[in-house]
Order: C-alpha cells, then sequence, then structure tokens
C-alpha cells in the first residue's frame, strides 16, 4: 500500500478519535486543556526543530512584523477552534462537532472565492446552497443557529486561509503559532497553581499525563498529514479529509450517546449530498485533466 496513504489516513482517523481523548480529560475545565495544549505542543515542535537542526528561520520570521501579524490572527482562530472543540466534545456536541468539519470544505471553497478571487464551478455552487439549505433546515427546526459547527467551520476555513497565503510551511508555522500562544497560556497554568484549582500533577497521574501529552496528540497527526500530503494526490488527500468528522459522528451517536433526531439526520444529509457532489465534480474534473494530459501531442 501507498505510504504516503498510510500516512495520510492514519491522521485522519486520529483527529478522528479525538473526541475520546478529550472526553478523558472531561473533569478538567476547557480552558485548561486548551493552555495545555499550547504549552506542551510549542514543546513537541521545538524537540522537532532541535532534532533537524532547522532554527535559522526563528531569526527571519521575528523580524518581520507582517508574519508576526498574519501568525498572531492564525494563532487566535487556532486556539478559538481548539477551545470551542474541546468545550463541545466534553458538553455532548460530538455530533455537532462533525457537522462543522464535514462542512468546512464547503467553507473553503467560499472563501477562495470570495478572497482569493477564484471561479466557482456550477456544481460546486451547487453544493454550497445545498450545504446551506441544510443549516437553514436544521435552524429553522431547532429555532437556532447550529453555532457550534459554524463557529467551527468559518474559524478553521479562515485559519486554512490565513496560512494558505502566508510564508512559513506546516512545522514552522505551527511553532511560531504554539510560541505566541505561550506566554498567555503559561500564565493561565501558574494563575491555577498558585490558586490551587489546576489540575495537573493534582487530579490523579492519568489526567497529568494525558494533559502533558496534549501536544503530541496536536502534533503527531499534523506531521502525519505533512509527510501523506507530499506522496498522494489532492484527489485522495480531499476524500480522506471525511474521515474525520465521519469517525467523530459515529463516536458521539454510538459511543456516547447522543441524540440523532430525524430531523437532525435529515439536515445531515443534505449536507451529506452537498459533499458528494462536491466531490463527484472534483474527481470528475481531476480525470478528464488526466486524460487530456496523457493524449498525444501533450507535452
Amino acid at each position: 500500500m501507498n505510504r504516503g496513504l498510510l500516512y495520510a489516513a492514519g491522521a485522519y482517523i486520529l483527529w478522528g478519535l479525538l473526541p475520546i481523548y478529550w472526553k478523558a480529560l472531561q473533569t478538567v475545565p476547557s480552558l485548561e486543556i486548551l493552555a495545555h495544549r499550547m504549552v506542551w505542543s510549542l514543546v513537541v515542535v521545538i524537540i522537532l526543530l532541535a532534532v533537524q537542526r532547522h532554527w535559522r528561520w526563528i531569526t527571519t520570521s521575528v523580524r518581520n512584523k507582517r508574519v508576526i501579524l498574519t501568525f498572531m490572527t492564525s494563532a487566535l482562530l487556532l486556539s478559538l477552534n481548539w477551545f470551542i472543540y474541546i468545550w463541545a466534545v466534553n458538553a455532548g456536541y460530538i455530533v455537532e462537532t462533525s457537522l462543522g468539519y464535514f462542512i468546512n470544505p464547503l467553507i473553503n471553497v467560499l472563501l477562495g472565492v470570495l478572497f482569493l478571487k477564484e471561479r466557482l464551478r456550477f456544481w460546486q455552487g451547487t453544493a454550497i446552497m445545498i450545504a446551506f439549505s441544510g443549516v437553514l433546515y436544521l435552524t429553522l427546526t431547532y429555532r437556532a443557529l447550529p453555532w457550534i459547527a459554524l463557529t467551527l467551520a468559518c474559524s478553521f476555513g479562515f485559519y486554512g486561509l490565513l496560512r494558505k497565503t502566508a510564508s512559513l510551511n506546516s512545522l514552522e508555522g505551527l511553532t511560531l503559532e504554539t510560541l505566541l500562544l505561550f506566554p498567555p497560556a503559561l500564565a493561565y497554568l501558574l494563575y491555577l497553581e498558585w490558586t490551587g484549582s489546576a489540575a495537573f500533577a493534582h487530579a490523579g497521574p492519568s489526567t497529568t499525563a494525558l494533559l502533558a501529552l496534549a501536544g503530541l496528540a496536536t502534533a503527531l497527526p499534523l506531521l502525519l498529514f505533512a509527510a501523506g500530503a507530499r506522496r498522494i494526490t489532492l484527489t485522495t488527500l480531499g476524500l480522506l479529509q471525511y474521515t474525520a468528522p465521519t469517525l467523530q459522528f459515529l463516536i458521539g451517536v454510538f459511543v456516547y450517546d447522543e441524540a440523532l433526531t430525524p430531523a437532525r439526520l435529515i439536515g445531515f444529509c443534505l449536507i451529506w449530498l452537498a459533499l458528494f457532489l462536491y466531490s463527484a465534480e472534483g474527481i470528475i474534473r481531476n480525470n478528464r485533466a488526466s486524460r487530456q494530459q496523457t493524449l498525444p501531442g501533450k507535452p
């Protein structure tokens, strides 16, 4: 089997299983979990940079105000996404978090049209309209916006937009983001320790270990994704991305018994129909482009 496929699939499976990890820390406040995730993620990426002896980019980056502003913004979007996700999982909204990541690819297309002047193809536009219908249906049915799903989708969509136009690659970018988030995160954890409300080293060895490993749980799938993305096609990568929200959806329904009413199922089916059209259009388009490149006379 293609090694890149294994790497990418491993990344999405780990992301899909994250609700189980955060549920194991359910007794710890979400903000404290988030702070530990920021602190220990920096530790992990620094170890990786030390192994690679890859430090030169830091001096250039921290002197560039535009780079710092860009990654400060992306760091804030990432921290918002992480916090909402952790809170929602432990509050019993795993199914709604999965909806957010099902919607995310369509949000990415919409942001590309609005900010990068990319052309919206017919079936892409149709998919976005169907997805919008699904969100509208859920809103009217429950008389409330699915704000968790929309916040996750939009925050990660804008995060991806910033990272797409940024000058640093995956590992360097995550290092700078966690470096910027580290001071307030560490200050908050020290405050919790000072007030005697910290969970780390006080709530049992398993909780302490899970908090310390939050950085590895964050960095490992990112590294697998980066390794896989370089070895497989974007079409394959695009199809694999639905592995994570599918696992989250199944975990929410079958492991943690979250409600899946007929009304919610109809809303999800509209979203899934939109994703099917979006994915099918991309596959057909890529196949046509591949055939044209292999025609006789093509350079």
